[in-house]
């Protein structure tokens, strides 16, 4: 029997994932709001401490959005806090967890190259000056594609397969965290155009059943993503790793 955690565990993709995979018999652990706040780093790294000492899978998939610049206790702009310095921090802290299962795998649910405008913000990585929620969306979907080249450069002989995963437009709710009038326009374009969260959840699992053997994957909607393309460039992965590993180092 697996023991898989799934960030953002508790509605969406992650719920249908977690139901899908506890009927086939894994022991599914879904974290939700209620479990960690994992826009607070110190939260993140308390949660990674009580996790089981052995993980099979972790599925990084937790994210918020808002239109106002929202600064955590901790001084972290929030979507750059829940999208990517606490996905860093899990898949960091949890590595020898990872490492003493049979065949372990990482799933981080993100932008999986090609989206137009995704940049990483040098100078502003908390977007102080200027912030959009698209700016904050569009820099959080291309560190999270360096998050998984930086984590396997961090160490090539990791038994630990890393999978970037884009499911593309889903109906999965996330509509409820934009204010009106967007909400309801994102709402109805989701349940005409999106997919049902069980669709990718299926696709995952099936993923879930025969890993790739590769180090680092990047799918969009089950379609292997180039890794040449310059989304994965190594030098900026690592430079990008660097800056986390200190933002994150007193926790």
């Amino acid at each position: 029997m697996r023991t898989v955690v799934i960030t953002g565990g508790t509605r969406g993709i992650g719920r249908a994932l977690a139901d899908k995979l506890r009927q086939g018999g894994d022991r599914v652990i879904a974290i939700g709001s209620a479990d960690a706040d994992l826009t607070s780093i110190r939260q993140t790294a308390a949660l990674a401490a009580r996790l089981p000492d052995r993980i099979d899978v972790l599925i990084l998939s937790a994210g918020r959005f808002d239109p106002r610049r929202i600064l955590t206790s901790e001084g972290f702009e929030q979507t750059f806090a829940i999208g990517v310095l606490s996905r860093y921090l899990l898949a960091e802290r949890l590595r020898p967890a990872l490492e003493r299962a049979p065949a372990p795998i990482i799933v981080n649910l993100c932008g999986t190259g090609g989206i137009p405008g995704g940049r990483i913000h040098w100078d502003d990585l908390q977007l102080s000056r200027g912030y959009r929620m698209l700016t904050a969306i569009l820099q959080g979907t291309r560190a999270n594609d360096l998050l998984g080249v930086g984590f396997t450069a961090a160490d090539a002989q990791s038994p630990i397969r890393y999978v970037l995963y884009n499911p593309m437009f889903v109906n999965s709710g996330m509509h409820r965290q934009f204010r009106q009038p967007m909400r309801t326009l994102i709402g109805a374009a989701a349940a005409l155009f999106g997919s049902a969260p069980d669709v990718p959840a299926t696709q995952l699992a099936a993923l879930l059943a025969e890993p790739p053997a590769a180090p680092l994957t990047a799918l969009r909607r089950g379609t292997p993503v180039p890794l040449t393309r310059p989304e994965f460039d190594q030098p900026t992965a690592i430079r990008l790793y660097q800056r986390l590993a200190d933002l994150t180092a007193a926790y």
